[in-house]
């Protein structure tokens, strides 16, 4: 049998830090608009019986918004990792272990399944 070939990825510094920056305004997006849902809907909420209705969505968006901020770790921790391995050698590429992958594919399956549910009320 033979083995596997371990995953690689090269990636260069301006190509990780441009993904970087994007993956980061869209959660920085997705998080500006549940705290705006969030507040609209506390701000309809007149009545007990109200909750019952708004609830679940207030919920749902509170839900969102600490994805976010989960999401915003897992970048900033992938960053760190990112910057010592660059950190060691003056090339100006590097590259990704399985781990950084499984923490990439992590944070990609997170945000799709975000995205499939985002806008549901």
């Amino acid at each position: 049998m033979n083995r596997t070939r371990k995953k690689e990825i090269n990636l260069s510094k301006d190509s990780v830090l441009s993904l970087m920056q994007e993956i980061y305004n869209e959660l920085v997006e997705q998080r500006s608009t549940a705290i705006r849902i969030q507040n609209k809907m506390l701000s309809m909420l007149k009545d007990p019986e109200d909750m019952t209705l708004i609830g679940p969505v207030i919920e749902k968006q509170q839900k969102i918004i600490n994805e976010t901020t989960e999401k915003k770790l897992s970048l900033s921790k992938l960053q760190s990792t990112l910057w010592e391995k660059s950190k060691g050698g003056k090339e100006e590429s590097f590259t990704l272990t399985d781990m950084d992958d499984e923490t990439l594919k992590m944070l990609i399956d997170k945000d799709v399944n975000n995205n499939n549910t985002k806008f549901e009320l």
